[in-house]
């Protein structure tokens, strides 16, 4: 038992060992578009080498490895073909963009010691500016970058926080840094009854607005142009979403968001909050590694325990704070609570 535990053991610490070399065949295979070329059908090492600008050789040792980390199978004529998980590489929105963008994030970690000691000045910093305030996100290109990216990622957080929590009572939602829109519609869309306003920064306008129009809830879906920070929140809201928000922010930020929505919401309105969180006490493989030090490179902000969201909440006046099992915490989790009545 003792030598099967050692072998076993072992064989853990080697995949944490070559995980960064994992995380590198996947970028590969999706800037070639490996995996999008096999959806076709299977195909010869060389085949796939020739639209490559690869050697044979070197596109077989590729397949090789996505072969052994189970995104593509091979026969034995040595045709490689799609396995299930890597279908669903294919399949998941947004995934291929969040892989594309993880160059910056590998960079940063590049010498993790320097990044936890506070000595490296990071791309991601310089690539969501927004989180320092409005005034670093003015101009369009700046803000259609964070905003594509979100919004294309954004999807699966919708379908997981609206399969968690139900909407179907909620009048008007309010859902604060909402970017193009994507959560807001999700949820019209599900709640014929709901009409929806998005506020986000006045830069993400032009292209949410255009996204909303061609919604086919847009008679009930509109945009308003602000900063939580810095402006007041529209009323009229009986639900107010934070969708990946909070953990873009330090506490005290935080705290004074929640406070103003606080203030905003009716006596026994609605708060839904959905973002990856921490394990707290029992720490998690997804919040308290990735999102802790994605966090940590961004330079603000940081991933949350449920516990300790719920503390902001009831400081800032919220009863019946509820968090719910996560399907999938590597996506989301939500918690929601109410304004005490009166």
């Amino acid at each position: 038992m003792t030598r099967r535990t050692a072998a076993r053991d072992g064989a853990e610490l080697f995949d944490l060992v070559q995980g960064f070399v994992k995380s590198q065949v996947l970028f590969a295979l999706v800037e070639l578009r490996v995996l999008h070329r096999l959806m076709e059908g299977a195909q010869t090492a060389a085949a796939l080498a020739a639209s490559s600008q690869l050697s044979t050789d070197r596109m077989d040792r590729l397949l090789r490895a996505a072969t052994a980390m189970k995104l593509t199978t091979r026969d034995r004529r040595g045709r490689y073909g799609l396995a299930r998980k890597g279908a669903a590489m294919v399949g998941v929105p947004g995934l291929e963009d969040m892989i594309r963008h993880h160059a910056a994030f590998y960079r940063d970690l590049s010498d993790p010691v320097a990044l936890l000691r506070g000595e490296v000045d990071t791309e991601l910093a310089a690539f969501w500016p927004y989180v320092f305030g409005a005034d670093n996100a003015k101009d369009a290109e700046t803000s259609d970058r964070y905003s594509d990216l979100m919004a294309r990622s954004q999807e699966i957080v919708a379908a997981d926080t609206l399969s968690t929590v139900s909407l179907g009572q909620t009048r008007h939602l309010l859902d604060i840094g909402g970017g193009y829109g994507v959560f807001a519609e999700a949820a019209a869309l599900k709640h014929p009854g709901l009409k929806a306003t998005v506020l986000d920064l006045p830069a993400v306008r032009p292209n949410a607005e255009a996204r909303l129009r061609k919604s086919q809830a847009a008679d009930r879906l509109s945009f308003v142009s602000g900063s939580f920070r810095d402006d007041p929140l529209p009323d009229g809201a009986d639900t107010i979403s934070l969708i990946r928000v909070l953990y873009d922010h330090e506490d005290s930020t935080v705290a004074a968001l929640l406070s103003k929505i606080s203030d905003t919401l009716p006596d026994g309105g609605r708060l839904v909050i959905s973002e990856p969180m921490s394990g707290g006490d029992r720490p998690e493989i997804a919040g308290d590694v990735y999102f802790s030090f994605y966090c940590l490179a961004m330079q603000t902000g940081t991933v949350r325990s449920a516990a300790r969201i719920s503390e902001l909440c009831q400081v800032a006046g919220f009863t019946g704070i509820r968090t719910y099992a996560s399907r999938r915490p590597f996506v989301t989790t939500v918690l929601t609570a109410s304004k005490s009545r009166g």
